[in-house]
């Protein structure tokens, strides 16, 4: 139980594909795991004969591949997805009361590849409803009577709570990042539409992002190898990154005891002889809260108002608050908020380009996770960077009181990931908290 739990998808992978560890072996140590932990941390949808479906499917996987030579990369390894991705044999709930027919679909282009790729799907993990602010039951696996996080809260939670090794998450505020950071997790959110997000229900066609979770930025980099439009597998870095502090408005937002663990990170990375530039970045902080807020809620609007129309009644009122105000906007105003995301990429780029930085570095969350399941907590410290759509990466970095872990963020220039991975996988390594 204690290797099930502990190993990272790389490890799970070549032990599997190998042979060295029989994946029926795998999957008894799964389940005993899940058993022990799942009703303490509720991560992901309930589903009967879980396990059973799960032996039928190694079964065919090893007849399809029996010589360990031809296994694929992630051959039999476990897999948890958010339950806004359509999954074939799978209902598709969003974390709503809505009628599961209404919200079927294809399965998601992204989880087809890592099926592809040998994975086996643990299960759905839960979701606050359609991905926005209304909490589902997860708790945080390392104290429970903190959120996990959101929206991506199970796949963050089963990822940090060693239910399984992978997992798939969406971002369009902070919902990679933040959960990640609250669960002890390493989270990646890719640039934007370089993961497909056909398959997914939207909460903002402009601004949602396909993210992953696992246990190292080295294991994010192999499931980004399958997903990632134009993955450049061969690349190689000498140079040491040039980290940027993003003085101003925006890292005030932080609290008391998230600085304090930042400072400490930015002091370490110094002390090994790494640069860091401190440069006012986003001192329109709020105008570019208040325009985020007006593309989410727009889309979210464009896309929810047949099934509002409907189902109103079935929304939480967190959810319906947010398609009411996107209903208030006027075309001329979500046109300026897009055209606003548009010009924040290119000011954020000008700006690394002019200070010669390579990655900025920020904290994950204001702080470790809020008390109680009624918020997810506060996006904020992510949200610039997702408005801009560039890639990000969470590693847990500390603990703060009560067994709750910390995160440090990094930032790469757009479609950068490869580096912003291969830099994060040395970060990683140096300061990195949960290895």
């Amino acid at each position: 139980m204690d290797e099930y739990n502990q190993l990272t998808v790389i490890q799970t992978a070549q032990k599997l594909r190998a042979g060295d560890w029989p994946l029926q072996d795998y999957l008894d140590q799964a389940e005993a795991y899940f058993r022990k932990r799942e009703p303490d941390v509720l991560a992901f949808i309930p589903e009967e004969n879980r396990f059973k479906r799960l032996r039928k499917e190694a079964k065919e996987l090893l007849e399809k591949y029996p010589s360990p030579a031809e296994r694929p990369a992630l051959f039999g390894v476990l897999l948890g997805v958010k339950d806004i991705f359509h999954v074939n044999g799978f209902p598709t709930t969003a974390g709503s009361k809505l009628p599961a027919s209404v919200l079927g679909g294809e399965e998601a282009s992204s989880v087809t590849k890592l099926r592809q790729a040998g994975a086996l799907i643990l299960g759905k993990t839960v979701t606050t409803e359609f991905a926005f602010f209304a909490p589902g039951p997860t708790r945080n696996p390392h104290n429970p009577a903190h959120t996990p996080g959101g929206s991506s809260s199970g796949s963050a939670a089963a990822v940090g709570g060693g239910l399984c090794p992978l997992a798939f998450g969406t971002q369009t505020i902070g919902s990679v990042n933040r959960p990640a950071a609250f669960c002890g997790a390493a989270g990646y959110k890719p640039s934007y539409d370089r993961i497909d997000k056909s398959g997914v229900i939207p909460l903002s066609v402009s601004l949602d992002h396909v993210g992953l979770f696992a246990k190292t930025a080295a294991d994010l980099a192999l499931a980004a190898s399958f997903l990632a439009d134009g993955w450049r597998e061969e690349l190689v870095i000498t140079e040491q990154p040039v980290f940027g502090i993003p003085a101003g408005p925006y890292l005030e937002q932080a609290e008391p005891e998230g600085t304090a663990h930042y400072e400490e990170v930015c002091r370490n990375i110094q002390a090994q002889g790494f640069v860091i530039k401190r440069v006012d970045l986003f001192q329109n902080f709020e105008e570019i809260r208040t325009q985020h807020t007006i593309l989410m809620a727009s889309d979210a609007y464009q896309f929810h108002r047949p099934w509002f129309e409907k189902y109103e009644h079935l929304y939480h009122p967190k959810t319906a608050e947010l398609i009411r105000l996107g209903s208030t906007y006027s075309a001329d105003e979500v046109q300026k908020a897009f055209v606003f995301h548009e010009e924040l990429r290119t000011k954020v780029t000008q700006a690394m380009q002019a200070h010669h930085i390579d990655l900025w570095i920020t904290p994950s969350a204001p702080g470790p996770a809020p008390k109680g399941l009624e918020s997810t907590g506060n996006p904020v410290m992510n949200l610039p960077w997702t408005n801009a759509g560039l890639p990000t990466l969470t590693i847990p970095t500390g603990t703060a009181g009560g067994n709750l872990p910390l995160g440090t963020q990094l930032i790469a220039g757009g479609w950068q990931d490869e580096k912003l991975l291969l830099w994060g996988q040395e970060f990683q390594q140096r300061f990195g908290k949960y290895n």
